[in-house]
């Protein structure tokens, strides 16, 4: 059932669970979508509110109702996003998306966290320039996330990602011309606030989370950031890079 009273439409919670449900492969014997009476009764609401849910689905291309057969599911995986020991955003999607943008919702220069200043080598109190940043797929957004850098060293972040709208290219333009991803933990949580705002979710909805830790090439760490994904639009997979893949082999 969807909930009432949460500020969020009815008709998006329901395109919400429709999607994820589609993602799992939930109608693949059938390769359609229940009739709007299955689903309004499923929901507890009347049809006109399926249909906009359906409506959304069909402007996104993952269905499309064809008349006197019903809606027919068009497109049912989910982005594929890697993490590998050079992360980065827009190759990652590579051609899986036409358009893809960084857009930035804020950033300031805060004390840092304790957890923070533990991964990035910093001492307590140390000052570190903070970025909000939302990322978009052909428009839809897929994911939110909070980035931490040393400000003595990356005072300059937020301007140069404003010009570039990428984390790589102003990382080059402040001297980092290239970084690895020292670890990555990925978890599981229920969305809320500002990322269910953001990335445009309902109640309930699935984010999974990404905190990274990168470094320069000599090893320092740089960069502290915590990545939440819409789990309905994105499944995220390890990859080894090469070298690691002949480490493997050796030691097989």
């Amino acid at each position: 059932m969807v909930e009432r009273q949460t500020g969020v439409a009815l008709w998006r919670q329901i395109a919400d669970r429709m999607r994820l449900a589609i993602n799992n492969g939930d109608f693949d014997e059938t390769g359609m979508m229940p009739p709007e009476t299955v689903l309004a009764a499923r929901f507890g609401v009347n049809r006109h509110t399926v249909r906009s849910a359906m409506a959304t689905l069909a402007d996104e291309g993952i269905v499309r109702a064809i008349q006197g057969v019903g809606t027919r599911i068009e497109r049912r995986d989910r982005l594929r996003f890697p993490i590998s020991r050079r992360t980065r955003f827009s190759q990652g999607l590579g051609s899986q998306a036409r358009e893809i943008e960084g857009r930035m919702l804020e950033a300031d220069t805060d004390v840092a966290p304790a957890l923070v200043a533990q991964a990035l080598g910093l001492a307590a109190g140390t000052p570190c320039v903070r970025m909000e940043t939302v990322n978009s797929a052909d428009k839809r957004p897929i994911s939110r996330a909070t980035h931490y850098f040393p400000s003595e060293r990356f005072a300059g972040i937020a301007e140069a990602y404003e010009k570039t709208r990428s984390i790589t290219a102003a990382l080059r333009e402040l001297g980092v011309s290239d970084y690895v991803r020292r670890s990555t933990e990925i978890s599981a949580i229920h969305a809320e606030g500002d990322d269910m705002r953001h990335l445009k979710l309902s109640p309930g909805a699935i984010i999974l989370v990404a905190t990274a830790i990168n470094t320069d090439l000599a090893g320092m760490p740089i960069q502290y950031s915590r990545t939440r994904f819409a789990a309905d639009r994105v499944k995220l997979t390890v990859e080894p890079e090469k070298d690691d893949i002949g480490d493997l082999g050796q030691s097989a």
